[in-house]
């Protein structure tokens, strides 16, 4: 079982975010698979860095203080796509490695993986709910094909930088109170890559890579919710030389409804009937995204009443891309009182009224039509 996030990074619950990221950078030294020397490093860095990815953002610290870990996992879908969000530690690592007293400041830079994509697509409700398919368009980085990658114009190769003999390093050596400390520092002539290119490539401008757009098609799974990050991997900028290529990130943003609106799994919809319908019962026909229904209402239905069509809900997402079940429409009904009357309708109300008498009694304890509104929206419904 996965240990409690606060407990990984020894702080209290009502940590600031500042306490959290200094406890993060105390940890992330101690446990770095790379300068320690303990024998569980690796496993205890990465839940270190789990645990400061949920807390250190605050939308994912609120789900994860509410619902525990079921509240911030994720995973992925078919295919390489998954359901995920931006992060990174790269600015808090290269902090620390760059002050870390004694042997080794820096490292070599090597071919840089590819960046991450952004694009967005437009879903409508419907789509939203029984999933699609899509095919986005974008910009990113790819190979030049004049150089190969290399950057180098085709017919010469990079020579070796002269600078660090080929090392991507340079050390230097400063005097302290505690003695001498080498420190080791990316070449400047060569950028740490070992080599410089003499004669850049004239299409790539000695990059390796091109801007080039590609058309990518998205399968969106049933349930999908407004605001959720489809992630496809290698399908953002392709990397240096071999390096990772980044990952797609397709943002979904649901239009709104004319009559529906979305509660967690379950479908909602304001249904207005008249005074009659109320009164003696009716049998209407109500939409859902499965197409028109009979729903039967009874004699003395009152505004608040909310009626609930199982089955006829958003599909529950699993967090591997598949679903299980789907939730329910909840009909909530309101008695609409007539503004404007014929002069037949004035007189039969008229007649109904002195049936009816014109005391008026106080509502007693017990669930009222604000109740019911409440449960309707956060709550229990009939």
């Amino acid at each position: 079982m996965a240990r409690d996030y606060y407990e990984v990074l020894g702080v209290s619950r009502s940590a600031s975010k500042a306490e959290i990221k200094s406890a993060f950078r105390r940890l992330a030294r101690e446990y770095h698979p790379d300068v320690s020397q303990h024998p569980d490093a690796e496993a205890r860095f990465k839940e270190i860095n789990e645990a400061y990815e949920v807390l250190s953002d605050d939308e994912k610290r609120a789900r994860y203080d509410r619902f525990g870990h079921a509240g911030v996992q994720g995973g992925g879908f078919n295919g390489g796509v998954g359901v995920s969000g931006f992060g990174g530690f790269e600015e808090i690592f290269e902090e620390f490695f760059s002050s870390f007293g004694g042997a080794r400041a820096s490292r070599r830079r090597g071919p840089r993986a590819g960046a991450d994509r952004r694009v967005d697509v437009v879903l409508t409700f419907e789509e939203s709910i029984f999933g699609t398919t899509k095919e986005v368009e974008y910009e990113r980085l790819e190979i030049c094909d004049a150089c190969n990658g290399s950057g180098a114009e085709p017919g010469t190769t990079p020579v070796r930088c002269v600078q660090c003999a080929g090392t991507g390093e340079v050390r230097q050596v400063q005097q302290t109170f505690l003695g001498p400390m080498v420190q080791v520092a990316t070449c400047p002539r060569c950028n740490g890559r070992g080599e410089v290119i003499e004669t850049p490539c004239q299409q790539c401008r000695g990059a390796g890579r091109v801007r080039r757009y590609r058309t990518e098609r998205v399968d969106i799974p049933a349930g999908v919710r407004d605001g959720v990050q489809i992630q496809i991997r290698g399908a953002g900028d392709v990397g240096e030389r071999g390096a990772p290529s980044g990952s797609l990130y397709v943002v979904v943003q649901v239009q709104e409804h004319e009559y529906f609106k979305r509660r967690d799994n379950d479908i909602i919809l304001e249904l207005n009937i008249n005074v009659a319908q109320a009164a003696l019962g009716d049998r209407v026909i109500v939409p859902t995204v499965d197409g028109d229904v009979e729903l039967v209402i009874p004699a003395g239905t009152q505004t608040g009443k909310v009626f609930r069509l199982r089955g006829k809900g958003v599909p529950r997402l699993r967090s591997d891309g598949t679903n299980s079940g789907r939730g329910d429409q909840l009909v909530y009904i309101r008695v609409e009182i007539p503004t404007r009357l014929t002069e037949e309708q004035q007189r039969l109300f008229e007649q109904l009224a002195k049936t009816l008498g014109s005391e008026v009694q106080p509502q007693r304890n017990g669930k009222g039509f604000f109740d019911r509104v409440k449960d309707m929206f956060g709550g229990e419904t009939s």
